[in-house]
C-alpha cells in the first residue's frame, strides 16, 4: 500500500512540478520580454535606471544594465529547468540571449543582448519552486503511516477471534473437548463462531445417539444369549450341541465387537502418554497368544492423546496382522508435525481395490476370512474410528515383506 502510494505520489508530483516549472519559466520569459521592449524604448539613461529599479522590485529578480557589453558564448544546459527556461525565453524574446546556471548562489543568470549593451537578470531558484510541496509530501506519508497503523491494530483485533475459532476447530477435530470457546469479534466472525458451536453440538449429539443405540442393542442381545448358554449347558453333549455352542460363542464375539465399536473414545480424556510403552504392552499381549512380533521404537515418546483409544486401535491392528501372518513388525517414529505407527506383516495382504472398503463396519474379505479365523468385520473400522477421533487417520499400503502395512498418522 505504501509502495503504491509512493509511486503514485512520485508520478503526480513530477508531472505537477513540470507543469509549474513550465508556467514559471513562461512568466519569467514574459517579464524579460516586457523589460527588453521597455529598455528599447527608453532613450535616456535616467529612464533606464528608473525602469530597471522598478522591474527588479516587482519582478523578483536582480536586474542590471551593462552598457557596451557583448554576449559571451552560450554555456551548455545541464538540468531540465535550465533547458525549460531557455526554451520559454526563446519563444517570448526576439533578442539574442544566454542562460547560465549558478548553483553556488542558487540562481540563473540571464543575459539579453541589445544594440548598445546587455541586460543582466539574476533569477533565484525559489522563483520556480512551490513552497508547500514538501509539506504535502510529508502530510501524505504521515497520514499513510497513521492509517496503516490503525488498520494493523484493527486487523489484529479482528484476527484474534479468528485464531481462537481456528484453534477451537483444530482441538475439536482432534477429539478434544472444546468448552471454553465463546464467539467474539465482528458480526461475521461471531456468526461463524456460533455456526461452529452449533455444528460441534450436533456432532456430539449424533455420536452420543449412535453410541447409546449400539450399546443398547448389544446389551439387549446379551440376555437371550445368556439364556441360550444356560439351556445348552443343561443339554447332553453331542455334535449338534457343540455346533450350537460355537454359534453362541461367535454371537458373543460379535456383540463384544459391537460394544467396542459403539464405545469408541466417548468420555475419555486426553493426557500425556508414553506411546512406546503402549506399543510394547500391545506387543506383549500378542506374544502371550503365540504371535511372533517385533517392536522398533525409541526408548520413550510422550505425546498428548487418549490412551485407551490408542490401545484399542493397536490391539485391533496387531490382532489383524498376527491372524494372517507369521511375523509382524511394529515401528514408531516421530515427524515434525505427526506421530507415525506402522504395523507391518508378511501375510497375504489386501487387494488395492479393497483397502478402503475394509474400513467399513462389518465388511469382510471372504477370500481370506472364514468363521474360524475371521472376526466380525469391525477391527479396522474400530482402529480408524479411534485414530480419527484424534484428528489422524489409518491407511493401508504394501509392506516390504510382501504383506500389508497399516500406517497410523496422529497430528502433534
Amino acid at each position: 500500500m505504501l509502495l503504491l502510494q509512493a509511486v503514485v505520489a512520485t508520478v503526480y508530483f513530477e508531472a505537477h512540478l513540470e507543469r509549474v516549472n513550465r508556467r514559471m519559466a513562461v512568466a519569467v520569459a514574459g517579464d524579460l520580454s516586457y523589460l527588453a521592449e521597455a529598455m528599447g524604448r527608453a532613450a535616456e539613461p535616467r529612464e533606464r535606471d528608473i525602469l530597471l529599479a522598478r522591474a527588479g522590485r516587482h519582478m523578483r529578480m536582480a536586474i542590471a544594465w551593462l552598457p557596451g557589453e557583448r554576449l559571451p558564448a552560450a554555456p551548455a544546459a545541464h538540468d531540465p529547468l535550465h533547458r525549460l527556461l531557455a526554451r520559454a525565453i526563446d519563444d517570448s524574446v526576439s533578442l539574442p540571449f544566454i542562460v547560465e546556471s549558478r548553483p553556488e548562489d542558487e540562481s540563473y543568470r540571464i543575459l539579453l543582448g541589445l544594440k548598445d549593451g546587455v541586460i543582466e537578470a539574476v533569477v533565484p531558484y525559489n522563483r520556480f519552486r512551490i513552497g508547500n510541496t514538501s509539506l504535502v509530501a510529508y502530510w501524505m506519508l504521515g497520514s499513510s503511516v497513521l492509517l496503516l497503523a490503525i488498520a494493523i491494530l484493527f486487523l489484529r483485533n479482528q484476527m484474534r477471534p479468528i485464531r481462537r475459532l481456528a484453534e477451537a476447530a483444530e482441538r475439536f477435530g482432534k477429539g478434544q473437548e472444546v468448552t471454553d470457546y465463546r464467539p467474539a469479534g465482528a458480526s461475521e466472525i461471531r456468526q461463524a463462531g456460533r455456526a461452529f458451536v452449533e455444528m460441534a453440538e450436533r456432532i456430539r449429539r449424533q455420536i452420543r445417539q449412535r453410541t447409546e443405540m449400539l450399546a443398547g442393542v448389544s446389551h439387549d442381545l446379551r440376555t437371550p444369549l445368556t439364556r441360550m448358554k444356560l439351556q445348552l449347558a443343561m443339554l447332553p453333549a453331542g455334535a449338534e450341541t457343540a455346533d450350537l455352542k460355537a454359534d453362541v460363542a461367535e454371537m458373543e464375539r460379535m456383540v463384544d465387537g459391537y460394544l467396542a465399536f459403539a464405545r469408541g473414545a466417548d468420555g475419555e480424556a486426553a493426557q500425556f502418554v508414553d506411546v512406546t510403552q503402549l506399543v510394547n504392552e500391545a506387543a506383549l499381549a500378542a506374544r502371550r497368544e503365540g504371535a511372533a512380533i517385533e517392536v522398533n521404537a525409541p526408548p520413550e515418546l510422550k505425546v498428548w492423546l487418549k490412551p485407551q483409544t490408542l490401545r484399542r486401535c493397536l490391539a485391533n491392528l496387531i490382532d489383524n496382522a498376527c491372524r494372517y501372518a507369521k511375523h509382524t513388525t511394529v515401528s514408531v517414529a516421530r515427524e515434525p508435525h505427526a506421530l507415525l505407527i506402522a504395523v507391518e506383516d508378511d501375510g497375504p495382504g489386501i487387494p488395492r481395490l479393497e483397502r478402503e472398503a475394509v474400513f467399513r463396519p462389518f465388511y469382510r474379505l471372504e477370500n481370506s476370512r472364514n468363521k474360524d479365523t475371521g472376526g466380525v468385520g469391525l477391527g479396522l473400522a474400530i482402529a480408524r474410528d479411534a485414530i480419527r477421533s484424534h484428528g489422524g487417520d489409518v491407511t493401508l499400503e504394501d509392506a516390504a515383506a510382501g504383506g500389508l502395512r497399516a500406517v497410523v498418522r496422529l497430528p502433534l
